[in-house]
């Protein structure tokens, strides 16, 4: 009977080999669940946004935004700092500390401002960490719809026929827009005046009285009177023809081949990110950009949603500061 008791103890406690055997699982699960949960992020993330509330780059990041809470579950908050052509909103993302808790809304705009500027408080290039395009938008050309200017043909024509007789109008000098005629009447080899405005309703209100004949805005701004027949899409600015607009063509097919302007909005935050932090968010960010939701919201603004590696958003960037460099350089736009 002992012998039996002392035999049946040692049945019940686990040998030595058992004992290591249970502490090796528990490690190997608790990397699993480490690797399955990563701390990041563990508090809210900021987005500092350059531009103010309401705007379509700013509805368009909150919607992106709410989808990464939910996926993440944790809040990404919409920091709106608009001013000084998005410097302010730059320079605070660029000194925050880099563990992907603040990032920044980065645009083509933001490689204009490195070609414009002859000082920023940041390098661009270095001391930003690229994420991924977030949004793609083309610019539309307009005329007024009920005027003889109902093609880029059209146009070319007439001013190869009048030189300095036509006006092109746009908002804000060395703005996209701005750029982007100028880059239109360098490459058409044509003579033309570029007028300025402050907002993008004094723009039209030029279109219609005449005092501009040819605009260039986004499709934000000039859907209402594009659809109401005020104005006419004689084109659009991209690669290829924009969804919003399937039945315009772009300038590329109307006789200006090499022609191409694509503005994008991009997530970046400050250099020196790790590695792992900046694969997560860019895994996270195109899953969302994915969502029928998210691709069908963004196209009624007139925007296509479509995501990067985070090499291919720096290839872009350095592309874009050497084209809108070379642009402002030949139009004589003095630097600031």
């Amino acid at each position: 009977m002992a012998s039996d008791s002392i035999a049946t103890a040692g049945a019940r406690r686990p040998g030595r080999a058992w004992r290591l055997r249970i502490a090796l699982a528990l490690v190997v699960w608790t990397a699993a669940s480490a690797e399955a949960q990563p701390a990041y992020p563990n508090r809210p993330v900021r987005i500092i946004v350059p531009y103010g509330p309401g705007g379509v780059a700013d509805v368009t990041m909150r919607l992106i935004a709410d989808k990464l809470a939910q996926k993440l579950g944790q809040q990404f908050i919409v920091d709106n700092r608009p001013g000084a052509g998005g410097i302010v909103a730059a320079k605070a993302a660029a000194q925050a500390a880099p563990d992907g808790y603040v990032l920044h809304l980065t645009s083509n705009g933001t490689a204009i401002s490195t070609a414009l500027f002859r000082q920023l408080p940041y390098d661009v290039l270095r001391d930003f960490t690229p994420i991924t395009i977030t949004a793609w938008f083309d610019l539309i050309i307009a005329t007024k719809a009920s005027g003889p200017l109902q093609t880029v043909a059209d146009i070319l024509n007439a001013a190869r026929q009048s030189p300095g007789k036509l006006n092109f109008g746009t908002i804000a000098p060395g703005s996209t827009q701005n750029l982007s005629a100028e880059l239109f009447k360098s490459m058409a080899g044509i003579d033309v005046a570029i007028l300025t405005y402050r907002t993008t309703p004094e723009l039209v209100a030029g279109l219609m009285r005449g005092d501009v004949q040819v605009g260039f805005e986004y499709y934000a701004g000039l859907s209402a009177p594009v659809s109401s027949g005020q104005l006419k899409a004689v084109a659009t600015t991209g690669s290829t023809r924009t969804r919003a607009l399937p039945a315009v063509p772009t300038v590329r097919e109307s006789g200006l081949p090499a022609y191409v302007v694509e503005s994008w909005n991009a997530l970046s935050g400050p250099g020196g990110m790790p590695e792992d932090i900046v694969r997560f968010l860019n895994r996270a960010v195109n899953d969302v950009l994915n969502l029928p939701e998210v691709k069908e919201k963004a196209m009624l603004n007139g925007m296509e949603v479509r995501g990067t590696t985070p090499e291919e958003m720096q290839s872009r960037m350095e592309a874009d500061i050497a084209k809108w460099t070379a642009v402002i350089e030949k139009a004589g736009i003095e630097r600031q």
